[in-house]
């Protein structure tokens, strides 16, 4: 990977893509409430596995609904696992 990985919300897709080198390596489903994001699942491409992606893409998509004040509900069990390891999360979830 020579550039950093960036992380977008895709509203039309209602998901967040990770991109490495302008490539989708991943992605973050989610369905958006006025109150709410409800993460749905979470995918990382075979070809980026095992580079911490999962977690970049996790942070900036609750980074994102915190700047927005959303309440996450973590539907997908990696994100859930996400938060569990990151108790400075955990009031995202209310």
């Amino acid at each position: 990977m020579s550039d950093s990985p960036e992380v977008v919300d895709n509203p039309d897709a209602a998901q967040f893509e990770i991109r490495v080198d302008g490539e989708r390596a991943g992605l973050a489903a989610y369905r958006l409430h006025p109150d709410r994001i409800v993460f749905l699942h979470t995918e990382i491409d075979d070809a980026y596995e095992g580079k911490g992606l999962g977690g970049v893409l996790v942070r900036a998509a609750l980074d994102s609904a915190r700047e927005r004040g959303l309440r996450v509900v973590p539907s997908c069990p990696f994100v859930r696992g996400w938060i569990e390891r990151h108790p400075g999360y955990a009031d995202l979830v209310r």
